[in-house]
């Protein structure tokens, strides 16, 4: 049986990190790893952790030189035969998602890569905003991310072995340029057709927003090439430009 290596990412996140916690550890499923990374958070963070670290392989609290790096800590303390990063305010599905995953994976004749899937959103107290926007695609290769992130990270699965450390480098989009070279690793990539994840929406600030926009463009060029990436990008202006013409008429 597969084990799932879940790492939790945290800073200052006593607000929601134990309803992420709770999530992995009513999974149905036995084979979890669960590990938390924090930043050295203040806020009682730290106290959460502990009240169930029973039911956690891993757990350090130390300064850290960014979310990417920390990712990284995780992954390097991974054992399991898949990672799965969770944020904290993340939550899994169901208390059977893992299960489900697993029992459809056993009725495939190759072992998938990658298990990707749906993502729901949440708000800060936990209710549902409704499905993400991007919908997961049918088929899922490395190219299809020219499009943009059409799999949301929280509900991309990949093997550890093809796995690699994320580009610290990229301050804001490093998860971005990893699932594009987990999916350039791997063989075979499964669409669970299942919602995998209800992602915290947070929100982003406009500095941030248009910093993320030039680093995702910075990724595009390096896989897809610059002439191709600036005609995506050109597509993606004039279908946005139409989306507000017609809710605008409407």
């Amino acid at each position: 049986m597969s084990t799932f290596s879940i790492i939790t990412i945290t800073y200052n996140a006593s607000q929601w990190l134990e309803r992420t916690i709770l999530s992995v550890l009513s999974q149905s499923y036995p084979n979890i790893e669960y590990i938390i990374i924090d930043g050295a958070s203040t806020d009682g963070t730290v106290d959460i952790i502990k009240q169930y670290e029973s039911g956690i392989a891993y757990w350090v609290s130390e300064p850290d030189k960014g979310l990417y790096d920390a990712m990284n800590k995780g992954l390097q303390k991974a054992t399991g035969d898949y990672v799965w990063f969770l944020n904290a305010g993340d939550t899994i599905y169901t208390s059977d998602t893992i299960q489900r995953i697993v029992t459809a994976m056993s009725r495939r004749k190759r072992v998938p890569d990658i298990i990707y899937g749906e993502t729901a959103i949440i708000d800060a107290a936990g209710k549902s905003l409704g499905m993400r926007r991007l919908k997961a695609p049918r088929r899922l290769t490395w190219k299809s991310f020219r499009k943009g992130m059409l799999v949301c990270h929280q509900s991309f699965i990949s093997k550890r072995a093809i796995a690699p450390l994320y580009n610290t480098d990229y301050r804001l989009v490093a998860d971005f340029d990893w699932c594009i070279r987990c999916l350039k690793g791997a063989e075979v990539i499964y669409n669970t057709h299942l919602i995998l994840s209800n992602f915290l929406e947070e929100g982003m600030s406009s500095v941030q927003r248009k910093a993320s926009l030039k680093e995702r463009y910075e990724v595009m060029c390096k896989y897809y090439g610059t002439l191709p990436t600036m005609l995506m990008h050109g597509w993606f202006a004039v279908r946005f430009y139409f989306a507000k013409w017609f809710k605008g008429r409407v």
